[in-house]
């Protein structure tokens, strides 16, 4: 090995640095990356970033000390837990979140090795690119709906309603969840889950609708 190297690797110090490195490098690709790009939620992305920095430093004390490993997965699971409870994590937030919380634990446990180390984050993020990516699972989006009249098909027919609540929105609408139900207001408050369509489809569906074909009647009569 390389003397300049062997040295680097035995002080207490530099060692200590390159771990931070490791730590900064990977949460940096998993929150900012990976989540910021695909979501743009700037208050979480800066919350999962400082929480990472703040645990590894945590940690990286609590590791140089005489303190059980159980003690620091004890602590480590009530870091995890502690988040913003004026406004609750959706699940993909709360997941990233972990995992910014995970790079930090790895990072800054002594014991392992750097090489050891670097392959773990990288396939942490190597999992969370595959598994959220685009392509991967069509994204579905969810808003709540409120609908001044109770349509007779809510619960006896869900397909139909979905496609007219499909052509109200313009959307494509998978499901729907009856949140509030009241006869007495006439009144019915659903959790939509959509999805946007292609452009193509769009077309496709004013191309089928009867004003569309007479705008493009007369515009064929003109030519």
């Amino acid at each position: 090995m390389n003397p300049d190297i062997a040295r680097v690797l035995g002080d207490p110090l530099a060692l200590q640095a390159l771990r931070f490195a490791l730590d900064l490098a990977g949460m940096t690709l998993l929150v900012f990356a990976m989540y910021y790009r695909r979501y743009r939620d700037k208050e979480l992305a800066t919350a999962a970033a400082l929480f990472n920095i703040f645990n590894f430093a945590v940690l990286t004390i609590l590791s140089s000390v005489n303190f059980s490993v159980a003690a620091g997965f004890g602590l480590f699971a009530i870091l995890a837990l502690f988040t913003l409870r004026s406004e609750p994590l959706g699940k993909t937030e709360m997941t990233y979140f972990f995992g910014s919380v995970a790079i930090a634990v790895i990072s800054s446990v002594q014991g392992t090795t750097i090489p050891f180390v670097a392959v773990t984050v990288l396939f942490l993020l190597l999992g969370a690119y595959v598994v959220d990516h685009p392509k991967m699972l069509q994204s579905v989006a969810g808003a709540k709906v409120c609908l001044d009249k109770i349509p007779p098909n809510l619960l006896s027919d869900p397909a139909a309603l979905c496609a007219d609540l499909s052509e109200r929105l313009g959307v494509e609408v998978m499901s729907y969840q009856v949140l509030q139900l009241d006869y007495i207001t006439e009144m019915v408050r659903l959790n939509v889950y959509y999805r946007k369509r292609h452009r193509s489809a769009d077309t496709a569906l004013r191309a089928g609708q009867p004003g569309h074909a007479q705008r493009e009647s007369r515009h064929a009569r003109a030519a």
